[in-house]
C-alpha cells in the first residue's frame, strides 16, 4: 500500500458526514428517521457484515462495512438534532475509552498475551463502575451468543469447568433430566430443562473453542442445501414435494450427503 491510499481519510469522512446531514436535512424517507425505526436495519446490516466474513468476500465486505458505518452516522446525526450528544463526542469517548482499556499499549502496565489483555480489560471495565462482570452483555444477542459471552465473563473470574470431560458430562446429565420431564405433562418444565442442555451444549463448544452460533449456522445452511437438492430431484420426477414419502425424501437425503452437500 503506497502512502498516499494509507493516509487517514479526512477528507472523505467529512465529506460522508455531510452528505449524510444534507439527507437528513433534504430527503424524505431519511428525515423521518429515529432511532427506533431504524433499530432493525442496523442489526440486518450488521449480519450482512457478519455473512462477508464467513464468506470471505473481501468487496463484500466493503460495501456492507459501509452500510454499517452509514447507519452510525445516521444515528449520531439524529443525536445531534435533537440535543442528545454529538458525533464528536462519540469519537471522543471511544478514543479516552480505547486509551484507558489498553494501559499496556498507552501506559506502563504490561501484557504478554492476548488472555492477560483480556483479563485486564474485565477488570479496567469493574474499576468503572460495573457491578458485575456479567454487565454489558447485550440482552438482545441471539441466545446462542448470549449465552456464550456470559460464560465467558463468568470463567475470566474463575469460575468454569476445569476441562472439557467434565462439561460433556454435564451435557449427559442435562439431556437426562430433559428425559425425564418430558414423561411429565409440564411444559414450563419441559422448557427450563431444555434450556439448561442447549446452556450446558453451548458450554462444552465454549470448552472445544467453537463459536457455537457458528457452528449451528453453518449446520443450518448443510441442511439448507440438502433439501433443496431433495425438493428439485423431486420437482425434477414431476412430483410435489408434499406427496413425497419419507423413504424416497430419505434416499434423496443421503444422495446429497454422498454428492458432498
Amino acid at each position: 500500500m503506497d502512502s498516499a491510499s494509507s493516509t487517514l481519510p479526512v477528507d472523505e469522512f467529512l465529506e460522508l458526514v455531510g452528505i449524510v446531514r444534507r439527507l437528513r436535512r433534504e430527503c424524505p424517507w431519511d428525515r423521518e428517521q429515529t432511532h427506533q425505526s431504524l433499530r432493525e436495519g442496523l442489526i440486518e446490516e450488521t449480519y450482512e457484515v457478519v455473512e462477508s466474513l464467513d464468506s470471505n468476500n473481501s468487496s463484500g465486505l466493503r460495501n456492507e462495512l459501509g452500510d454499517l458505518l452509514l447507519h452510525i452516522l445516521l444515528h449520531a446525526t439524529i443525536a445531534e438534532e435533537t440535543g442528545e450528544f454529538s458525533l464528536r463526542e462519540v469519537m471522543s469517548d471511544l478514543s479516552q475509552k480505547l486509551v484507558r482499556r489498553h494501559p499496556h499499549v498507552f501506559g506502563d502496565r504490561k501484557a504478554e498475551s492476548a488472555d492477560t489483555v483480556r483479563q485486564n480489560w474485565e477488570q479496567l471495565k469493574m474499576h468503572e463502575g460495573r457491578k458485575s462482570v456479567l454487565e454489558g452483555v447485550p440482552g438482545t444477542l441471539p441466545a446462542l451468543q448470549r449465552a456464550m459471552r456470559v460464560q465467558e465473563r463468568a470463567a475470566r473470574v474463575g469460575f468454569d469447568w476445569d476441562n472439557s470431560d467434565d462439561v460433556l458430562r454435564k451435557v449427559v446429565e442435562e439431556a437426562g433430566e430433559l428425559a425425564s420431564a418430558l414423561s411429565v405433562e409440564d411444559g414450563k418444565l419441559r422448557e427450563e430443562e431444555l434450556g439448561d442442555f442447549l446452556f450446558a451444549v453451548v458450554n462444552y463448544a465454549r470448552h472445544l473453542k467453537i463459536d457455537p452460533e457458528t457452528s449451528l449456522r453453518l449446520t443450518v445452511e448443510k441442511f439448507t442445501r440438502r433439501f433443496r437438492f431433495v425438493e428439485e430431484q423431486i420437482r425434477d420426477r414431476g412430483q410435489d414435494i408434499e406427496a413425497a414419502t419419507l423413504r424416497e425424501m430419505d434416499d434423496l437425503w443421503n444422495e446429497a450427503k454422498r454428492r458432498g452437500l
